[in-house]
């Protein structure tokens, strides 16, 4: 499954016109693992700090995005000292052709966000019977 995992995009921003005044976000790639089973694969994708509703995942081309924003907890009082970083997630993953990208399904917990990858059908090794 060597295919599966790519690097991820050099871009910095997510904003579809560049010429905005808004400040561009700004991105890290968020340690993933990888796990192979019987009927597919699961992904593991570390994103402290990123709850269900900061989180943007699509497939196009073969490829699978995860985008997680992360909320900071409101301060009450004077902010002395934070080193909890800003920067939000991003990584894009090519996946390969024996998953089956409109079953994926996803969950996160605790900071890690989990994925099912489904192998296809087609891909799956069956048994065949002698009659």
């Amino acid at each position: 499954m060597d295919t599966m995992v790519r690097d991820n995009r050099t871009e910095n921003a997510v904003n579809g016109n560049r010429n905005e005044q808004q400040p561009q976000e700004r991105f890290v790639a968020p340690m993933a693992t990888v796990l192979e089973n019987g009927d597919g694969y699961t992904l593991q994708v570390e994103m402290p700090g990123v709850n269900k509703e900061g989180l943007e995942m699509w497939v196009e081309n073969n490829e699978l995005t995860i985008i997680g924003r992360r909320s900071l907890p409101t301060v009450q009082g004077s902010l002395v000292h934070r080193e909890m970083r800003r920067d939000n997630f991003r990584r894009a993953f090519e996946l390969d052709p024996s998953i089956d990208a409109a079953k994926i399904s996803a969950k996160i917990e605790h900071g890690v966000l989990t994925l099912a990858l489904p192998k296809a059908e087609q891909v799956k090794p069956r048994k065949i019977t002698v009659s």
